[in-house]
């Protein structure tokens, strides 16, 4: 299983200008995009729309063709939101790399196990959806190794993580917040993007 900061950590190593759209462990301070990122104007955390990533992200990939989309995902949050799968499929956006976070467990709610999650086969869901192409890492060094190969990819891309479950048990009052709230990232987008 890949460390998810590492995960993140190596994505954003990628991403050459890319727009990234991370939530949940993804977007935790403690281990995600925030305590690793190297263009936070380009970062759109929505931490507080679990299920809802994909479905920005796709709004940002259709409205900005010429740069790649990436969506940081996790399994609870896709679970939330399956429509999301047969939508992307459907725009068919060319620029959009949906990375799913599969740690099999709520993580930043306290641990409780996702529903199913056993069962669940992510990359065929993906592939039956319409995706254009599907990937899977279980293990850092192979990641690093394919990512090159899948943001060569015309999307959308599938890229399906199975991450150590990292748990979050602090009370949410006293975890340490961003520096950066969902609402700055969303009044400073435009601005970076160069939109009027």
């Amino acid at each position: 299983m890949i460390n998810n900061q590492d995960a993140v950590r190596l994505i954003d190593s990628k991403r050459d200008g890319s727009l990234i759209v991370p939530t949940m462990n993804a977007n935790n301070v403690n281990f995600g995009l925030p305590t690793v990122t190297s263009d936070q104007k380009y970062d759109l955390p929505v931490s507080g729309a679990m299920g809802k990533a994909s479905s920005l992200g796709l709004g940002l990939a259709l409205a900005q063709p010429d740069k790649k989309v990436f969506v940081l995902d996790g399994d609870g949050s896709l679970l939330m939101n399956l429509g999301t799968l047969v939508t992307l499929a459907n725009k068919a956006p060319a620029n959009l790399y949906h990375f799913l976070f599969n740690n099999g467990v709520y993580a930043v709610t306290g641990g409780q196990p996702i529903p199913g999650s056993s069962q669940t086969d992510w990359e065929e869901m993906a592939k039956a959806a319409g995706y254009a192409a599907v990937f899977s890492f279980d293990n850092l060094e192979d990641l690093a190794t394919g990512i090159d190969e899948v943001l060569a990819a015309e999307g959308p891309v599938f890229v399906h993580l199975a991450v150590e479950p990292e748990i979050e048990n602090t009370p949410v009052q006293f975890r340490t917040r961003p520096s950066r709230t969902v609402q700055q990232a969303f009044r400073e987008m435009p601005e970076a993007l160069g939109v009027r």
